[in-house]
Order: C-alpha cells, then structure tokens, then sequence
C-alpha cells in the first residue's frame, strides 16, 4: 500500500512537471548557457515550490486555498511580472560572460534554484492541478493517515526532480555542438519566448480560472 503512494506520487510529480512552459524554457536555456548542473538545479527549485502546493492540496489546507482565492489576480500578477523581467534579461544576456563566469566557478547554483522556486510559487493554480491530479488517481482518500500522505508528497517531489534530470541530461547532449553565436540567438529567442508565454497564459488564465 505504502509503495502505491509513493508510485502515485511519483506519477503525478512526473506529469505535473513535463509540460514545457515558461520554467521548462528557463531551465533549457540555463542548461545550454550554464551547463547541467545549472539546468537541474533550476528545474529543483520548481519541484519543491510544486511540492509545497501538493502539500496544501493533499491536506486540503482550506485557510491558504481561502487566502490564494482572494488574492489570486494579484499573486499571479507578481509571477507574471517576474517572468518577463527574466525574459527581458535573458534577451539581453550575453552568452560570451555567463560562459566566462562558469569557467571561474562563479556560477550561482542558489540563485538558479532560488528564481525558479520564486517564479513557480507564484503559480498558485498548480493547487488545482494537484487537486484533479489526486482526484483522477483517488490518491488522498478521507480518514488517510498522515505517513500515507507524506509518502504520496514524497513521491510528487521525487518524480519531479526526475523529469528535471532527464531534460537537463537530454539537453546538455547537444552543448557541445552549439557554438557562442547560436547562444546569442537562443538567448534571444528563450527570452522573447518567455514573455510570450506569460503574457499569453495569463490572459488564458484570466479567463479559463478555476474559481470564476
């Protein structure tokens, strides 16, 4: 039974996190840039803030989903403007000094893991995703014992951190056949492709929300 839960978790992790929107384009950029090590790093700190809203939904935390309720517009206002700042810096980031910053060893690891944690945070619609996730596997069930909860959490965080792996692996296979001047475009079109994407999906999202 425990190891369902952990199968289930890992399922709905996995899942929640393919969908190639705005981090995943961040976290493909930053492997290319950056190197592998950035490229996951970054998708963790997706994983954990993901993580934390299958907490609120797997224990059905009613006082936070009530506070993200009424302040939902603005939430995903501070996470949209986030993305496009970042957007807006990866067009005009040179690709030529983040490669020279690697080779000194002044990557910052924090900073990656910290950016995306901040900017996926402030997606409080992922609760509702976790919500029909649970829903359609039935895997938090009235009267569930705590540890059974915990497990399926742990479960979500280790598929997640999965599919970070597997697509900074993929990715990092190709670095070494791009040269500066393709990062100079990837750069460019990463950065525009982000502020398309947030701008498009907020608009879907003022429309198509769950609690309207």
């Amino acid at each position: 039974m425990l190891v369902q839960y952990l199968i289930d978790g890992m399922i709905i992790g996995f899942s929640a996190s393919v969908p190639l929107g705005p981090i995943g384009v961040l976290c493909i950029q930053r492997t290319l840039n950056k190197g592998r090590l950035s490229g996951f790093i970054s998708g963790l700190g997706a994983a954990f803030s993901d993580t934390i809203y299958a907490v609120i939904a797997g224990f059905s935390l009613s006082f936070i989903v009530t506070f993200i309720e009424q302040q939902l517009l603005y939430i995903q206002i501070f996470g949209a403007i986030l993305l496009i700042v970042l957007g807006i810096n990866i067009f005009y980031s040179n690709p030529a000094v983040q490669l020279r910053k690697q080779r000194k060893g002044k990557g910052n690891l924090f900073q990656d893991f910290f950016s995306t944690f901040l900017i996926t945070i402030s997606n409080p619609l992922a609760i509702f995703l976790f919500l029909a996730f649970f829903a359609s596997f039935g895997a938090v069930k009235p009267g569930d014992e705590a540890s059974n909860q915990f497990i399926l959490i742990g479960g979500v965080l280790i598929g997640a951190s999965f599919w970070w792996f597997i697509l900074s692996s993929i990715i990092s296979l190709f670095r070494s056949k791009i040269n500066l001047r393709r990062l100079w475009w990837l750069n460019k079109i990463t950065g525009a492709a982000i502020v398309i994407l947030v701008i498009i999906g907020f608009i879907i999202s003022l429309f198509s929300s769950p609690l309207g």
